[in-house]
């Protein structure tokens, strides 16, 4: 693993929480770290007495929110100039305008289940601000996905981290648990919706 989490937790603990998480959803730099992982992670500990679990909900739903908040408002100051350069291969004007038109139907939905996805919650924000989805909005989405992702991924590493001893081993197979529910079961609701 590029990260040994476990280690950063103990050593630098709730500023290396709120860093990590804060990055990977409010800069695009952040695409690669491992936001999952680190809340797993951060739960088991709080299991073993190692972090306080409320502080841990805490620490990280509030760098989920600024980190989205600082997304989005980078998407929209700087993001349409990449579509005013002369177009490209990615950069045409009509795809800001899809992307416009995107969020302004699927935004809030958007911003919810893209925190369960590595790589996409990192550029989700960017891509509502440059789609200048309304900010309100947003935000409404913004705070209830980032608390609903810390506190569901927190939990399920203090859970498994109480029933299982060694359960930090198993943290790869539970995250990719989390990003498939997280997935299978709005495509499962859309599939009953149309039947």
């Amino acid at each position: 693993m590029l990260f040994d989490v476990e280690s950063i937790l103990i050593a630098f603990g709730y500023s290396a929480l709120f860093a990590i998480i804060f990055v990977e959803t409010g800069l695009l730099v952040g695409f690669f770290l491992p936001g999952d992982t680190l809340l797993f992670s951060a739960g088991i500990l709080a299991s073993k007495g190692i972090l306080d679990l409320g502080l841990v909900i805490l620490v990280c739903s509030v760098a989920a929110v600024v980190g989205d908040s600082v997304g989005y408002w980078l998407g929209r100051k700087y993001g349409k100039r990449l579509f005013d350069k002369k177009e490209g291969m990615f950069f045409k004007r009509e795809n800001l305008e899809v992307a416009r038109a995107f969020y302004e139907k699927h935004g809030g939905k958007t911003i919810f289940f893209a925190r369960f996805v590595p790589v996409v919650r990192t550029f989700a924000p960017v891509l509502a601000g440059v789609g200048e989805m309304d900010y309100k909005k947003f935000l409404s989405f913004n705070v209830f996905g980032g608390i609903f992702w810390v506190a569901f991924v927190a939990l399920a590493g203090y859970f498994i981290g109480g029933l299982i001893p060694n359960a930090a081993e198993y943290t790869a197979l539970a995250i990719f648990a989390v990003v498939v529910l997280s997935l299978g079961i709005p495509a499962a609701m859309r599939l009953l919706k149309k039947k």
